[in-house]
């Protein structure tokens, strides 16, 4: 008797747990893209790009050496949210409709990070960790180019 009602209660728990999750109240978020993937890259990406890579690192002229950094606390806050759009974009490419799959997705996510990363950098006003992650960030951009563009311009895949 105890043998048929476990059998029975475990079919009960089975079969529960074989329901449609119940329907979400809430429609799914309209989302329209404004721009296509290039567009985003070269109106957004890239000019967010040119603002952290440069605020960091120094270079060398006739007249000396000129450290990059930000000399003010409003300097810093142009990197760091240059960091957040290049954070956010990473999750605009992965939308569905732009995103090319999982590699592109591995890229995309790569750029999340790494404007977490330059967020954080920027925050805390370090240059040689801003500087550091500038080239992460240029690492990540060069692979996924050297996929996704060759492959538009039928060099690769």
């Amino acid at each position: 008797m105890l043998r048929t009602a476990f059998c029975g209660l475990t079919v009960c728990l089975l079969l529960g747990g074989c329901t449609p999750a119940p329907e979400s109240s809430e429609p799914a978020t309209p989302f329209r893209p404004v721009l296509d993937d290039h567009q985003l890259m070269n109106w957004v990406m890239d000019p967010m790009a040119d603002v952290i890579w440069g605020a960091a690192g120094s270079v060398i002229t006739v007249d000396g050496e000129q450290d990059l950094a930000p000399v003010d606390d409003a300097g810093w806050a142009e990197v760091r949210n240059a960091a957040a759009a290049i954070a956010e974009s990473g999750n605009l490419l992965m939308l569905p409709g732009r995103s090319q799959g999982a590699d592109w997705n591995e890229f995309s996510a790569g750029i999340v990070t790494m404007g977490e990363r330059a967020m954080a950098a920027a925050e805390a006003q370090d240059d040689d960790a801003l500087f550091e992650i500038g080239g992460q960030l240029y690492n990540v951009c060069v692979a996924c180019h050297q996929i996704y563009m060759l492959e538009e311009e039928g060099g690769a895949g």
